[in-house]
Order: structure tokens, then sequence, then C-alpha cells
């Protein structure tokens, strides 16, 4: 049989990768650069309420959402969400309070103020911790394995069961290896008394975790694209798996619209590090937008997910966006079309050279020429829409730009869209009311904190839980925020093996800096500025893809063909 070039390149690039490039050897990322994976919040029932990092109001939370470093999640009574994150599953039962305190190539951290989840590590990866926080010990998972963590609302017990794994318990002078089949119960905060006691039965939470399980590790998309792309099960029942000679395996969509294009169907948010972000309307639109490529073969799309790597990168939108004076359509309107095969991505935030190569090797090997692509989907996948609608975060199918075949040629490509996000896009839907939680588990104002011992992974010493300090360390008091500067770091009530990351801050404090280079999200010196409540600063990045020359004038944007009519206000 003879096999085209491209395919005996996506063969060798999936050998190379998955003998030679294992957790250890990948180069090392460079300390400002985005992490490589985020959570896809995957799956809502009942009423889910999020929150982003640094924010204090609450918004609706979203199916396809990207979760990240400082965000929140809380379950209302009947109401049950999951997280994915590449090889884990976080699963939330209802009345449960979450927040992912860090997320890292190396590290999932969650912090539990209260109620149940279950969290399943299908793999873990070398080099790889998962740890969970509560107000009464910190737990290192240390195999794969399933896992249930129970915490009372008053914070004063949590029941930690494991199904199967291993963990270490860590709360003070505690330290406890719990193994698979084991249940202990956690009570007091200083002291923590441990206390090995008899699992209780399955309930429905249990049942239902494990049916999530099964449809993971039978899904044969999870096979064509590994176990670390999130979503991948979703593909099963939504579209059809084929060979193509061109590009290897590629999936096909089921039951979309005749004028069904990639990236047109959702809406744009926008989320620190990466700037904008796009959420896709299908429940099943999340691996297919943030890994591989789309390409339009015979009269339907098709994603070509590209050969199985270890760790996969994730990226906000893999599309170009485009514009320019020569575009012919006024200022404010946005558009862009999806990447397609062997076209590189250009990230519009930023990053390192590594990273780069990281988050194109799947698809593309050489990123020298980012400048003289030939696109092509630049006709078929074209959807343009009104600076509104994107900068507000509203539904981009309501609110359509039509434009002709003339103009889509004379747009140029940019590095990124020219407009500053509203705080609607930043929360990405309609404000809530905050649920019955008064505090974060890493944010516990007026109770004294301590520090544990150092953890292996990294070794530092970290702030813990409340309550006496254990010999040898120094309790230290939250005190109110410093009138004319930002507030002091709060310290957590829940006990810690590893020290979270600062959240952001808030949007509205970090508002102005987005003016002076409009559509780019801040680069690590400008947060770290803004956090320590200095001017933001100028943009250090150079963009690699040159910005079309803006028109002098502006011009009133048309009228998009039908109004949005979804409603992503937030008070």
């Amino acid at each position: 049989m003879k096999l085209n070039p491209w395919r005996i390149t996506l063969i060798l690039i999936s050998t190379i990768l998955l003998t030679g490039l294992s957790a250890s050897t990948l180069p090392a990322a460079d300390p400002g650069d985005p992490p490589g994976r985020v959570a896809r919040l995957s799956l809502i029932q009942g009423k889910v309420s999020f929150q982003p990092s640094g924010e204090t109001d609450w918004s609706e939370a979203t199916v396809n959402r990207p979760v990240s470093t400082g965000d929140r999640l809380f379950t209302d009574q009947g109401a049950r969400a999951e997280l994915e994150v590449g090889p884990f599953a976080v699963r939330l039962a209802p009345s449960t309070d979450v927040t992912l305190a860090n997320l890292s190539d190396q590290l999932m951290q969650l912090g539990v103020g209260q109620g149940t989840l279950r969290v399943t590590l299908y793999e873990l990866p070398e080099g790889n911790s998962v740890e969970i926080d509560t107000p009464n010990g910190a737990l290192l998972l240390q195999a794969p394995g399933s896992y249930r963590v129970d915490t009372a609302p008053d914070g004063n017990s949590t029941r930690v069961m494991v199904t199967a794994g291993s963990l270490q318990v860590s709360a003070g002078d505690l330290s406890k290896t719990v193994q698979g089949g084991q249940t202990v119960q956690l009570t007091g905060t200083g002291p923590v008394m441990a206390a090995e006691i008899q699992a209780p039965p399955q309930d429905d939470f249990d049942h239902w975790c494990a049916g999530r399980d099964r449809r993971v590790q039978d899904s044969a998309s999870a096979r064509q694209v590994g176990p670390a792309v999130p979503g991948a099960p979703d593909l099963d029942a939504n579209g059809r798996w084929a060979t193509d000679p061109n590009y290897g395996p590629v999936w096909y969509p089921a039951a979309v619209p005749p004028d069904w294009v990639p990236y047109r169907y959702g809406h744009w948010v926008f989320i620190e590090p990466w700037g904008w972000t796009w959420v896709e309307a299908e429940p099943w639109g999340y691996a297919p937008f943030h890994y591989g490529r789309w390409v339009r073969i015979g009269p339907g799309w098709a994603w070509v997910p590209g050969p199985v790597v270890v760790r996969p990168v994730y990226a906000p939108a893999l599309v170009a966006f485009v514009g320019g004076p020569g575009f012919g359509i006024g200022i404010g309107v946005q558009a862009w079309f999806p990447l397609g095969p062997r076209e590189p991505f250009v990230p519009w935030y930023h990053y390192s050279p590594a990273y780069i190569r990281q988050v194109n090797v799947v698809n593309v090997t050489n990123i020298t020429n980012v400048t003289n692509v030939h696109y092509v989907n630049r006709q078929a996948g074209f959807t343009a829409v009104s600076g509104e609608a994107f900068r507000g975060g509203g539904r981009v199918d309501r609110g359509i730009v039509h434009v002709t075949p003339t103009q889509i040629s004379h747009a140029e490509v940019m590095p990124h869209p020219d407009v500053t996000p509203t705080s609607h896009a930043v929360f990405g839907s309609r404000a809530v009311d905050p649920p019955p939680v008064r505090h974060s588990a890493y944010e516990y104002p007026g109770r004294a904190a301590v520090l544990t011992q150092p953890a292996p992974h990294p070794p530092v010493a970290t702030p813990s839980g409340p309550g006496p300090r254990p010999p040898a360390y120094t309790p230290t008091t939250n005190s109110p925020p410093h009138a004319g500067g930002p507030p002091p770091t709060p310290f957590p009530h829940v006990y810690t093996r590893n020290a979270p990351p600062p959240t952001n801050p808030s949007f509205k404090t970090r508002e102005g800096a987005y003016t002076s280079d409009p559509g780019r999200p801040l680069e690590p010196q400008q947060m770290n500025n803004v956090r320590a409540g200095r001017p933001a600063g100028p943009t250090q990045d150079k963009e690699a893809i040159p910005h079309p020359q803006k028109q002098e004038k502006a011009a009133k944007p048309p009228a998009p063909s039908h109004e949005d009519h979804g409603d992503h206000s937030h008070h």
C-alpha cells in the first residue's frame, strides 16, 4: 500500500511523540507561559453557579466553559457538575463549594469549602500531583483510582473514602496514609483527629460517578485522540470517525445546521492569561475547538485531531482573526475563520519559543513562517459579527454580519481582535444571586492561619488551616485591607500542601489596563503590577503577525443580520 507524504509524516510524528517524548523530556516551559491544560466544565445538572478568579459576583455556569486557576463552582440543592482535566475527572454533588486553587502542567489543587466531590484519576502522569484541600486536612492523591471527599458545612469534619488508589492526609502534626478500601473521618481543625471508619453504602452520586467513569473508559473517541484530551467521549454519539488519505483519522459532526461552520455557534469569553476564548454551544463542542484543526471535506466539515500525544497543549481558539482597512466593512466588526491542517496557531497572549512549538507540534512542525500562509478555510469558514456582540459575550450565530467574497479576499490576518472586553465577557453568562456560602476555601477573614510541614512536591512550607499552631511555626492573622493599596493575600481556612498562587485582580481593577492595546490580555509583568496596585505599564512582547494599519476615521458598523436575543448581561 502506498502512503502519501502527509500520512507518513503523521506516523513519524506520532511515533516520536509516543515513544520518545515523555513528560520528563518535554522542553521546559517559561515561567510566564500559560498552563498547557485547563479544566472543562463538561456537564451541568440543575443550578450551578460560577465565580471567575478574583471576582466577588457570581454568574450562571455554562457547559464547555474553560475553568482555570482561582475559579470557583457551587452546585445548588439537587444539582451536579463535572470537570474534565486531562486524565482526571472531578464531580460535584449537590450543595458543594469547590475552588480550583491551582491548575498547572504538574499540579491540580482543589479546595473544598463544603459538600461532596469524587475525583477519578484515570492516569497519574509522571511528575504530576493532585491535591484536595479541606478544613480538616490536605489530601495528596498518590495513585490512579477513585476518591470521595465529604466536608461538613460547618468545616468541623471531613470523611475521606478511597475506593481505589491511595492518598496521604496532612494536618499539622498529623500524617496518615489511606489505602484503597479504607475510609477515615477527620475531625477538628487544630489538632485534627483521624479515625478509620466503615465505608457507608454507595448512594446515587456514587452510581452516577461510576457510570461517567465507564463512559470514559469505553469511549472509542478517547482512544482516537488520547486520554489527555478533555471532551473526547462526547464525540462518540455526536458524529462519526473516518480515515482520510490526506489527514488520517477525522471526525464529522452529526445533526448540525446546513450553514454550520466551526466557531460560529457559540460565544467569546475573556479569560486571563489567554484573553479571548471560544465557548462552543453544542454539548460536544470542546475538544474540536481547543485542539487539532478543521477542514472542509466534500460537503461537510471534518475535525482533524492529529496524532495522539502524551501531553496535548490547550489553545483558547484555533482561529485566524482578520480585519484591516482593506476589509471595507467598517470599524468595530470582528471576523475570523478556523485554522486548517498544517496552518500555525500564533497566540495573541504571552508565550515563549518553547510554548509555541508545543502548542503547534501535533499539526505544524515548522512555525518559522507565520505571515505567508495559504489559509484553506478563509472562504468557507469566514464568520463576522458586530463588535458589541463580540466584546459583550453575545451569541455569535444571533448577530452575524454579512460579508461578500470580495471583502473576505481583502481581509488581512490580524494578531488578535482589536476590542476590549466587558465584564459580560469575563463572566460569560448572566448574573445570579450569590449562593449560600460566605467565603472561599482560601479566604477566611478574622481567623488565624498556620504553616504546615514542608510538602514533598514541591519542598516548600505553605499556609494551612486555622487553629493552634504546631511547634516552630508562627501564626499569622488576617488584617483588614490597607487603605490606598492592594489587600494582603488572604490565608486559607483549609490545610494545604502546596501554596496556591494569588488570584487575579478583579476585572474592575484591571479594566483600564486593556485600553492601551485593545484585545490583548495582560502580560505576566503587567498582571503583577496591577496585583501590586501599580499601573500595568506597557506591553513588552513583539507580535509575530503585524497589525494591519487601522483606518483613521471610524465608520459605523453595519447592523447585524438579526438581533442577539441571548441574555449575557452581568451586573
